[in-house]
């Protein structure tokens, strides 16, 4: 019988135990909330979906390259059925991923940032905390590399569903969740991870300052913040406000200098704050797909001169930060 969806009782429990009962009844509340069929029109399709899948019990997920792959025991008939799962949960964003033979091919070649951070990290017996998860390839690579444990936030509930299905092919015990919920779920204080990770999030955030400070809390005194932004390439302290729509998008905000952004960081109560790497986004880490069939990266930027967006702003490059919190 497939494993009931959506179940976190397991991280429920760990975190009771830890004295995180505050942050307990929010995940109560709030996932139950969001996991309602009137929150998203598709949700009772979905569900049945993750209910129908072939049984799990044998397969393994595992790092085949720079893929999270699911492999096991499947006949034909079974691996046609998740193909058809995974294509009734296009668009897939992050990745890329391989469940059985079927190899999906993301929007984002996340490996890359991935590579970007795995070389300056390491995340063995790490309790960790990824915000605006996506479907949580990160999350994965974590946990195939050592994690003790991750907890992804993600308030949109089509990679919730994705994460879920891949899930289904992991032991029960598996330490990683994504739940559907965001920064300003979080306890005012649970001071709990290790590790909290914000990857493409900052930017979309009219209050960067209470974000910052929300990530700080979530962290135990001495544990580490990874930030992954956009940043305006100048140097000094300034910030790109874009007028309408950066990149054909609505909901960007603010696009700090590195030397702005450490200054927030700084404000935001971090110390020992390091630059990783940084990197410019190009249309071979983020394009369309036979898995993503919407625009991508090459229809927002300028088509005379790709170091520009369409609105005529610095193209997007993104840094990688660690910060820590102060104490031990």
């Amino acid at each position: 019988m497939p494993r009931r969806p959506f179940c976190s009782e397991d991280l429920l429990t760990l975190l009771n135990n830890a004295g995180q009962q505050e942050w307990v009844q929010i995940i109560r509340a709030r996932s139950a909330a969001a996991l309602r069929p009137e929150s998203n029109g598709h949700f009772d399709d979905w569900l049945q979906l993750l209910q129908n899948l072939p049984d799990g019990t044998d397969a393994v997920i595992r790092e085949d390259g720079d893929l999270v792959a699911v492999d096991g025991t499947a006949d034909s008939r079974q691996r046609l059925l998740v193909q058809q799962s995974l294509k009734a949960l296009m668009p897939w964003r992050k990745g890329p991923f391989r469940f059985f033979d079927t190899i999906i091919d993301t929007e984002w070649r996340s490996c890359l940032k991935w590579d970007r951070l795995a070389r300056n990290l390491r995340f063995d017996g790490r309790r960790i905390l990824d915000v605006g998860c996506g479907n949580g390839y990160y999350g994965w690579r974590m946990l195939l590399q050592g994690a003790e444990l991750v907890v992804g936030l993600d308030p949109f509930l089509l990679y919730v569903v994705q994460f879920e299905l891949l899930r289904h092919f992991s032991p029960p015990d598996t330490p990683h969740w994504v739940l559907p919920l965001q920064d300003n779920d979080l306890p005012e204080h649970s001071g709990f991870f290790d590790m909290t990770l914000s990857m493409g999030v900052l930017y979309h955030r009219s209050g960067p300052i209470e974000h910052l400070i929300r990530l700080r809390n979530s962290l135990r005194p001495g544990g580490e913040l990874i930030l992954e932004t956009m940043i305006l390439q100048q140097d000094g302290y300034h910030v790109l406000v874009p007028e309408d729509r950066y990149a054909q998008m609505r909901n960007v905000w603010f696009i700090p200098t590195i030397d702005m952004l450490t200054r927030w960081l700084r404000r935001s109560g971090f110390r020992s704050i390091e630059v990783l790497d940084i990197s410019s986004t190009t249309v071979d880490e983020q394009r369309r797909t036979e898995w993503m069939t919407f625009d991508s990266l090459a229809d927002f930027l300028d088509p005379q001169d790709q170091s520009l967006t369409v609105e005529g702003y610095q193209a997007p490059v993104r840094a990688i930060l660690r910060a820590v919190r102060p104490g031990s």
